[in-house]
């Protein structure tokens, strides 16, 4: 049985699309408003999501850009519903990613034919993805082989030794001219930006097996952050020069950077959403789990002023709800070091 995420603010309708569902055998779950709607979106990752577009707080365009910058629900579709029938507003909808938009009032079958021809594309999109060994990558697999691209980048002629940083030795800084393209072979860099008050707000964390630098470097701009080492670090070094050569010669390490580009403005605009819509609360939580994913280990060792700058957020604010969540048993701490106890627990967090 297909499952439904009904997002609606008036009762008497979110009632009415509940029945019209349920009758056509779908198993419906309800939120009342964008925010509960985003929650439980995360939390039971439905077949297909139905939205109002007009809705206190976050409205139906909120939601979806929240929702289809998470890796989590960015492949569920995504139906508007919506009073406003012109021209603009249903481009507006498409164009932010929603899959089909019903205009007010709707026909049941109008609503019931969306739903079901969505499902099946999703279905058939599924069943061509599941055919042959690498059903589960991005369609660019097709066009290049990152373990190939890799090889050539990070060939010893080209890189020469690997560059041994102290912790909190200076890569590079804001606004210098970039000369070279990194690579963490061992340790980890904090990458921020400052403001006129030098308050520091950290834009990455690369670790190993991490590029970075290189987007300064394509856009031939100084760099607009500033890097140093959190710990011991190795870092190898692509000279410009050697770097636009491969580029230009080498198909598969061009189709790299290209997706490592994609990933990382996807990135940006899930942390500025999750800035201008998500409680502290959650921040914190969601820095810890992407922490986690990147170490690819429960124990996270940061120290309380970097992990608020990820946050954007005051250090005695995230220390508070750092100590909430070890009451909550989310959580333990060890000094610097922070052991994730239950995932789901964090990731429930709002």
């Amino acid at each position: 049985m297909k499952k439904i995420l009904v997002i609606e603010d008036n009762p008497d309708m979110r009632d009415n699309i509940v029945e019209i569902l349920e009758l056509a055998n779908y198993h419906v779950i309800t939120a009342q408003d964008g925010k509960d709607g985003i929650n439980r979106a995360r939390e039971e990752h439905p077949d297909l999501i139905v939205c109002d577009l007009m809705m206190p707080g976050i409205d139906g365009f909120g939601v979806l850009k929240i929702l289809s910058t998470d890796p989590l629900t960015t492949d569920i579709p995504f139906i508007i519903l919506s009073a406003k029938s012109t021209k603009e507003d249903i481009r507006a909808g498409m164009d932010i990613g929603a899959d089909d938009y019903l205009t007010k009032p709707f026909e049941e079958m109008d609503l019931l034919n969306a739903i079901q021809g969505r499902l099946r594309f999703r279905e058939r999109l599924s069943s061509h993805n599941s055919q042959g060994k690498e059903a589960n990558t991005s369609p660019l697999h097709f066009l290049y082989s990152e373990e190939k691209a890799r090889g050539i980048v990070l060939a010893p002629e080209v890189t020469g030794r690997p560059h041994k940083y102290k912790k909190g030795a200076t890569i590079f800084v804001e606004d210098a001219f970039p000369r070279y393209v990194y690579y963490v072979q061992k340790g980890s860099v904090k990458i921020f930006t400052s403001n006129e008050d030098g308050k520091e707000f950290v834009t990455g964390i690369a670790r190993e097996g991490d590029f970075f630098g290189y987007k300064a470097l394509l856009n031939n701009v100084p760099y607009l952050d500033s890097a140093y080492a959190l710990v011991p670090t190795e870092l190898l070094q692509i000279k410009s020069d050697d770097f636009f050569n491969i580029i230009n010669s080498h198909r598969d390490v061009s189709f790299m950077f290209m997706k490592q580009l994609a990933h990382d403005v996807q990135n940006y605009k899930a942390k500025l959403l999750s800035l201008a819509y998500d409680s502290t609360r959650m921040r914190v939580a969601q820095a810890l789990i992407q922490l986690m994913e990147k170490t690819g280990s429960n124990s996270v060792r940061i120290s309380r002023d970097n992990l608020a700058q990820i946050v954007g957020a005051a250090s005695e604010s995230v220390i508070r709800i750092l100590g909430e969540f070890k009451s909550e048993m989310l959580i333990s701490t060890a000094g610097r070091t922070i052991e994730i106890m239950n995932e789901n627990g964090l990731r429930a967090v709002q």
